[in-house]
């Protein structure tokens, strides 16, 4: 397992972006494995960010705009995702099923996908279970360790709750 923050900082450094693209996220603090960054872009709403040892960026966090909560993944590995078209997509966390669709992204070149939902039970198991896999067309895109996300998470919505 990996969880770099450095690797982090240095997609900070080129730019960022969340569902609603490039912006600059504000630190707010760090929990186990993740970042807590507040992006004032989705209404000042917060989220984990962590790389992985597969080359993901991950972000999982709250878009206090919609009243909806997200993931989105950047990796280079994913050359061929075209700007906006949905994607289907499932997420398998430790063997619960979940489908959704994934709207691709870029990051300053990096493709990405970014998943949107409104289902309190999503989130709370991203919090409670070991690995999130991600599989579009049945083919695995991404696994990763959920290491500390339930402290993550808890911070998220402590820095929520501060933005009021």
């Amino acid at each position: 397992m990996f969880h770099g923050r450095i690797a982090v900082a240095a997609l900070l450094v080129l730019g960022a972006a969340g569902t609603a693209g490039a912006q600059s996220l504000m630190p707010w603090g760090a929990s186990d494995y993740w970042d807590v960054m507040i992006d004032p872009t989705l209404g000042n709403g917060c989220l984990i960010q962590s790389a992985f040892e597969d080359g993901s960026v991950v972000r999982i966090g709250l878009d206090a705009t919609k009243g909806t909560g997200y993931v989105t993944a950047f990796n280079e590995a994913w050359g061929d995702i075209e700007e906006g078209k949905l994607y289907p997509i499932r997420f398998d966390l430790d063997g619960e099923a979940f489908e959704g669709e994934a709207r691709g992204m870029y990051l300053d070149g990096v493709p990405g996908a970014d998943v949107v939902f409104d289902n309190v039970d999503f989130f709370m198991s991203i919090a409670e279970r070991q690995t999130m896999t991600m599989y579009h067309d049945g083919a695995e895109v991404m696994a990763i360790d959920l290491t500390g996300t339930m402290a993550g998470l808890a911070a998220v919505l402590e820095c929520q709750d501060e933005q009021g």
